[in-house]
This record gives C-alpha cells, sequence and structure tokens, in this order.
C-alpha cells in the first residue's frame, strides 16, 4: 500500500507505475486505490479486481511452471496397461522411464485390451502396453515381449506329475476363467479350436488374484501368462503341443503426432530389455 515502494519492487518509474493504475481504473470503471493523506487502502472495487486478479496471476504462474516443465521433457503421460501384464518387465521400463524424465507425472490405467484400444482411439490415453493378435490399421503396435502361456493349477493335481501339460490334457477340467482373457484369440489366430468349449468353466473373474486364489484352493485350473507373478504354493506348467505365445506390444494410434512425452516414452521402451525378472 505504498506506490513508491511498489514502483521499486516493480522496477518501472512512479510515474509508470501511477499511469498503469490509472489506466486500469479507467478500464474497471471506477477508483481502485482510496488516498487519504499518507494513507492508501483498496476500495471495494479494488479488493473485487485484487481477488479476480491475484488468481489470474496465479494461473499464468502456473502456466509458466508447465512450460518450463514440458521444455524439460515432463510434463504428462497417460498410459494403458492390460490387466495381465508382468509386473517385473513394467518396473523396470518405469525405472527408465523415470530416470530419463525425473519431473514426469504419470498416470496408469490397468484394464483388458479391447478397453485399451477403445480409450486409444478416443484420445482417453496417450499410450497402451497390451496384447491383441491383429491391431488393424488404427493402431501402431512396436513389439515388445514374446510370452508363452502356462497352465496354473493347485498343488497335489495330476498336472503336477507332468514337466509340460499338453493342450489336449486340460479337457474336461474344471476351469477359472478370467474375464476378457486375451488367450482364445491368440489361439484363433493359429487356427487352434479355442478350448471354452470342453472344459468346465466353474467361476468368471476380473481379478486376476481372485482367479489365482481359486486356484490354489483348488476349485479349477487356469491358462495364464508364464511371467504373470504368482501366488505361494500355486503350481505351472508349460501349455504345449501346441505351444502358444502372445505378444505384448507398446501401441500408439497410427498418423497421430507423438507429443514430446509420448516420443520419450517410445524411445525408452524401445532401449528397455523387456524380459521376466
Amino acid at each position: 500500500m505504498n506506490f513508491t515502494r511498489a514502483a521499486e519492487r516493480c522496477d518501472v518509474a512512479l510515474t509508470t507505475l501511477t499511469r498503469s493504475i490509472k489506466a486500469l481504473e479507467k478500464e474497471t470503471g471506477g477508483p481502485l486505490f482510496r488516498r487519504e493523506r499518507h494513507v492508501i487502502s483498496l476500495t471495494d472495487l479494488g479488493r473485487l479486481m485484487q481477488q479476480h486478479l491475484a488468481a489470474a496471476q496465479r494461473n499464468i504462474d502456473a502456466a509458466q511452471d508447465a512450460a518450463q516443465r514440458y521444455a524439460r521433457l515432463a510434463g504428462s503421460l497417460k498410459v494403458g496397461v492390460l490387466t495381465t501384464m508382468p509386473s517385473g518387465v513394467l518396473i523396470e521400463f518405469l525405472q527408465n522411464l523415470r530416470e530419463a524424465a525425473p519431473d514426469l507425472e504419470l498416470t496408469i490405467w490397468e484394464t483388458h485390451c479391447l478397453e485399451l484400444a477403445e480409450a486409444l482411439t478416443a484420445n482417453d490415453i496417450d499410450m497402451a502396453l497390451m496384447s491383441l493378435p491383429d491391431y488393424g490399421e488404427a493402431l501402431q503396435a512396436r513389439p515388445l515381449l514374446r510370452e508363452p502361456y502356462s497352465v496354473a493349477f493347485p498343488a497335489g493335481h495330476r498336472f503336477e506329475s507332468m514337466d509340460a501339460v499338453p493342450l489336449r490334457e486340460i479337457d474336461g477340467e474344471p476351469y477359472v476363467k478370467r474375464l476378457h482373457c486375451e488367450y482364445p484369440d491368440n489361439f484363433e489366430k493359429l487356427g487352434i479350436d479355442v478350448p471354452y468349449g470342453s472344459l468346465d468353466v466353474r467361476y468368471v473373474s476380473e481379478r486376476e488374484d481372485w482367479i489365482q486364489a481359486m486356484v490354489r484352493a483348488g476349485l479349477g485350473i487356469a491358462v495364464m501368462p508364464a511371467y504373470l507373478p504368482i501366488l505361494p504354493d500355486l503350481q505351472v506348467r508349460p501349455l504345449v503341443e501346441p505351444a502358444v505365445c502372445r505378444t505384448i506390444s507398446l501401441v500408439t494410434v497410427a498418423g497421430r503426432p507423438h507429443s514430446r512425452p509420448v516420443r520419450l516414452a517410445v524411445d525408452v521402451a524401445e532401449n528397455t530389455v523387456w524380459a521376466p525378472c
């Protein structure tokens, strides 16, 4: 509340400051300051304008901070991840990404592959780690990891005596089915009949921890990716005759220009060793 000190703080001449205040008062339609002898105070209009101008200054400061973070390859990135993504290889990628861009604000959204594809095309996420047999022309996939399938079963099951389980052996077994599971699509791509028709599906769930808990409790068997972390005491064997694999890819929208965070994440992904831990 002192024009001289205000001019010094703003590093302008006192006449420049008073001229600017008069221009602002003309624009707002009334006096902003009440001058009584050597005492200066805000008018009612001045207090009202102070609230709005302070908010505007905060927005300007936030915009400048965001621009500086973007210039440092920070900004934000929304990544979709399929539900059965192996945590070990994902963490390796995230560590490398943090090292490349420490200030990056990262949001990870987990769901099944079809919903990830819809979110990509709707621009709700920037990129996705997912596994589909075919992505069509709308999406661009960069293969990262080839992962075989295995069979999970409880301790004491007949599969325990086998080194690997042929596909025919799961015929008629009680089965715990993962909702939106992508492995039947991988079978179909190879021209193999989806085995659900010959399985006794007892339970269906979206929750991977529930599926594994039910298998461990002896409620059924389940086909699952080989590198997916498993609960203690859950038994697994490779699925063979035929052996079926899925490919986890980094997927973006074909033809859509990449933002700087997306370009960085793509570079980091292509230089990450995608291997099970």
